[in-house]
């Protein structure tokens, strides 16, 4: 069993993504019209977020190009405002809602990440913000929702739904729901990832992105592919939260009964209903990696680049030096994808914690 303080981390994944549904096999309809995520739609997107969004720096590191035995460009997302890649779609979701929207405010659910990415946009465009959180989530993330101004109205992940309770209090108070994936503009706007890794980093032969809702991945795959045409895209998620990777074997979307992983971000229990179906086309190959080796990869990037990468962030790392994935002779672009993690879990994992 594991100690504290990564206690709250084992008690919430039992639990979590209770309301993302149990129906196995469910079939997707393919979007029409403007239900769609286009690489038009990613351009836009970036556009929009020029000037609000930092523009992260790509990192090299001599030493884990001669342990992968190839060229590794890390997208060092922790660099981001709110500390995630997260806050470039609410950004560009919340920016799209008109004066009304905008008056009555909105409302999102979220284990971390994308409540303060949501918090923090809603601030800096004058928003009011409700994030339904679950009284499990990480003291620190809750923090630095409740930080950036937003209400929180915490749940109890054993007997509510984070959705019903979020869709419950858009409908009581004329909220519009800011969805942490399922939302082309919210993928768009994690596109803008996929563009700035293109123009810094050139030709490359891989991508590697982690996985969990699909969000990023379906953003960046979408750059990927148009700037990126000879880059294969490849989807990494912990071992014991591979809901992508049974979903794309099985060709439809299948649930997890449960998930047990330290990537907080990451425990999915079934793939997006919208992002699923992006993410089956553009995705090469989705790989899987333990534990063990996210923590591997958490220390490399604090050792060697002194940079801190919270597990989620460090999955896709991982895929490389614990061997899922072979860099030997290619140019890869890793997405770090954040760096939110408490000062105390960290030096936990570190200390040799699982």
């Amino acid at each position: 069993m594991l100690p504290r303080p990564y206690l709250w981390k084992l008690s919430f994944a039992a639990k979590t993504n209770v309301s993302q549904g149990r129906t196995k096999g469910l079939p997707i309809p393919a979007p029409t019209g403007q239900q769609a995520l286009t690489f038009d739609r990613v351009q836009a997107a970036t556009a929009r977020l020029a000037g609000i969004v930092h523009r992260t720096p790509l990192l090299t590191s001599r030493t884990l190009d001669a342990r992968c035995g190839g060229t590794v460009c890390l997208k060092a997302e922790p660099f981001q405002r709110s500390g995630s890649f997260k806050f470039r779609g609410a950004y560009n979701r919340l920016s799209l809602l008109d004066a009304d929207e905008r008056a009555k405010g909105i409302v999102a659910y979220s284990s971390g990440n994308h409540g303060a990415a949501v918090a923090l946009a809603a601030s800096l465009l004058g928003i009011g913000a409700v994030v339904v959180v679950p009284e499990t989530g990480s003291p620190a993330k809750l923090a630095a929702i409740e930080g950036y101004g937003a209400e929180i109205r915490r749940y109890d992940p054993a007997t509510e739904r984070r959705e019903e309770v979020a869709a419950a209090l858009a409908e009581a108070r004329s909220l519009t729901l800011i969805r942490p994936f399922d939302d082309y503009d919210v993928m768009a706007g994690q596109g803008s990832v996929g563009v700035e890794l293109a123009e810094q980093a050139g030709e490359l032969d891989l991508v590697l992105v982690p996985v969990g809702g699909g969000g990023l991945a379906a953003g960046v795959g979408t750059a990927v592919k148009a700037l990126l045409p000879g880059a294969a895209m490849i989807g990494v998620e912990p071992a014991r939260a591979d809901d992508t990777s049974r979903s794309l074997r099985a060709g439809r979307r299948v649930s997890l009964d449960a998930v047990d992983t330290i990537a907080d971000g990451l425990r999915a229990l079934t793939p997006g209903e919208l992002t699923f179906p992006i993410n089956q086309r553009q995705l090469d190959d989705v790989v899987t990696v333990p534990d063990a080796a996210i923590v591997d990869a958490m220390l490399f990037c604090f050792a060697r680049l002194k940079v801190v990468v919270e597990p989620s962030g460090a999955v896709p790392l991982a895929a490389l030096l614990c061997g899922a994935v072979r860099a030997s002779g290619r140019r890869v672009g890793v997405v770090l994808s954040g760096g939110n993690i408490d000062p105390a879990d960290f030096a936990f994992l570190q200390a040799g914690g699982r």
